[in-house]
């Protein structure tokens, strides 16, 4: 045999064969294998109503009887702008947002930092801060509403204070910011863990090295624990945007919606139109409405947060 059959493909690599291309048919099967399960449940589950939706959402929708339902085009959107009950739960929606992203964001920060601290007790404030997040909604509404309430202990001690609000679910200017405080106490133990994880992560060398440059506590706050944590603080922002632009179950069971629809949100709206009016084709018009709202809010999150600050 001579020199030349021994030789390696032109890049000095040995010449691609056969088995290669099997070798790699195999390892994208074998993938397509695993996530075939996943695929399965997201398209029955996830993609398959999401089309549905889109489809109901320009009928006039017979939940009895689908194929009786008529086809009205943009009837639903044109009501859907020209209403101004959805307006009010816009509004309701957007003011809770407000109330409840920063405080969610900001506070879960602080707390994920005070505990990384070398403190005596630090599980045991760990565990306390994570405990609210193991309760369900329908727990947490019932227990703030006892709290909120003309005989509760939020009242009580304010009115200690010379201020008397009386039951706060039955005002119009205090139900919302009563909804907000019960969602900040159960929200922040979620982003505490994903917060404190990421701290963690964050090499101490780096802390040392600024140290010995002479940087202050909030310089090194700044220059090395916020851009080391930037991926987790884009998570955590864009996905309390989402859950609280969501929030259905808190003025559901506090407040039913009330006072005056001070508290109706928009997927509480939604609720109302499909199962209590019955208008399903309407209803998936808000649905999608608010679906894209929140890939506007969530695109923009990503890219003002995630860009590389250059």
């Amino acid at each position: 045999m001579s020199q030349v059959d021994h030789e390696p493909g032109a890049d000095g690599g040995r010449l691609p064969s056969l088995g290669d291309g099997n070798a790699r048919i195999r390892e994208w099967l074998a993938g397509f294998g695993f996530a075939l399960p996943y695929l399965v449940v997201a398209a029955g589950f996830l993609f398959g109503p999401l089309l549905l939706g889109l489809f109901m959402s320009f009928h006039n929708w017979n939940p009895i009887f689908p194929a009786e339902s008529e086809f009205i085009g943009l009837a639903n959107y044109e009501e859907l702008i020209a209403d101004p009950r959805f307006w009010n739960a816009m509004k309701n929606t957007l003011y809770f947002v407000v109330l409840t992203v920063p405080s969610i964001v900001v506070g879960s920060l602080l707390l994920a930092l005070g505990v990384n601290r070398e403190v005596k007790g630090r599980w045991v404030l760990r565990a306390i801060f994570f405990s609210p997040y193991v309760l369900t909604v329908a727990v947490i509404g019932l227990l703030w509403t006892d709290l909120f309430s003309s005989t509760g202990l939020i009242p009580y001690y304010a009115a200690q204070l010379g201020i008397n609000t009386g039951s706060w679910l039955t005002d119009p200017t205090l139900a919302m910011p009563a909804i907000t405080i019960t969602t900040i106490w159960w929200s922040l133990a979620f982003n505490f863990v994903i917060l404190l994880a990421a701290r963690q992560n964050v090499p101490e060398r780096l802390y040392e090295a600024a140290k010995l440059d002479g940087a202050s506590s909030w310089r090194m706050m700044l220059d090395i624990t916020i851009p080391q944590m930037r991926n987790p603080l884009i998570f955590v922002v864009i996905t309390t945007f989402v859950g609280s632009f969501q929030v259905f179950g808190q003025p559901f069971i506090m407040t039913s919606g009330g006072p005056s629809f001070s508290t109706t949100t928009v997927v509480m709206y939604l609720y109302q139109t499909a199962f209590s009016a019955g208008d399903f084709g309407y209803a998936a018009a808000v649905g999608y409405v608010l679906f894209m709202i929140l890939i506007f809010v969530s695109l923009i999150n990503f890219y003002v947060l995630g860009g590389d600050g250059e």
